[in-house]
């Protein structure tokens, strides 16, 4: 098999719920917002964030500042909250050493999604990233996966690995793409669907696993 690995961003490799708690309460401070407005974007935020949101925010309650304007420094504010914990920069480090390819594929917006790649340092360490805003495609989508191999130079054809939370766009994207999968534990298993390969608690768990297949 390859040795070409796929991770997906959020709640996977990143912390995006804290990072999230912080950017809002961040941007809300900012601009003086009311309880109901920091309510309102924690509900509407809670899975994924656009520029459309902060658009509708504006409208909703007469905010000065621009959708554009609350957009970007919300982008921002994320870029520096959010953390990926050094023992998996680590571990994509010695995958890195042991002639691993590493890609990131991850739903979300373009420019927000590689913000976060920034700040958390995890851009030097990757080979290529596919993100859904790129081609208004989402996992599952087959295609984003193929996006995602030809970016980090190599063809899905291949073969490698998947590591992600998402039962469905993780681990069944994954094994639609031909690859093995790793599914980060957490999240309700939906009836029908077939098993990962592997299943661990921690991503560090999952890099051992590949680190494991070349050793």
């Amino acid at each position: 098999m390859s040795r070409l690995v796929l991770f997906d961003l959020d709640g996977t490799l990143a912390d995006r719920q804290k990072a999230l708690s912080d950017a809002v309460t961040g941007l809300c401070h900012a601009h003086e917002l009311p309880a109901a407005a920091e309510q309102w974007l924690r509900t509407e935020l809670a899975d994924r964030a656009t520029a459309s949101d902060f658009a509708r925010l504006r409208n909703v309650f007469g905010l000065e500042a621009s959708g554009a304007d609350l957009w970007q420094e919300y982008v921002d504010l994320m870029a520096a909250a959010v953390t990926c914990r050094p023992e998996v920069l680590e571990g994509l480090a010695r995958l890195r050493a042991a002639a691993w390819t590493i890609g990131i594929i991850t739903n979300g917006a373009s420019d927000i999604q590689r913000a976060k790649l920034a700040g958390t340092g995890l851009d030097a360490l990757i080979d290529g990233v596919a993100v859904s805003g790129d081609l208004e495609i989402r996992k599952p989508d087959l295609r984003l996966f193929e996006l995602a191999a030809t970016r980090c130079g190599v063809s899905l054809a291949d073969g490698g690995w998947m590591v992600g939370d998402n039962p469905a766009g993780d681990i069944g994207g994954g094994r639609g793409a031909g690859l093995g999968t790793i599914w980060l534990r957490g999240r309700p298993w939906p009836d029908g669907l077939p098993s990962a390969h592997h299943v661990v608690d921690d991503v560090t768990e999952a890099i051992a696993i590949l680190l494991n297949e070349t050793e």
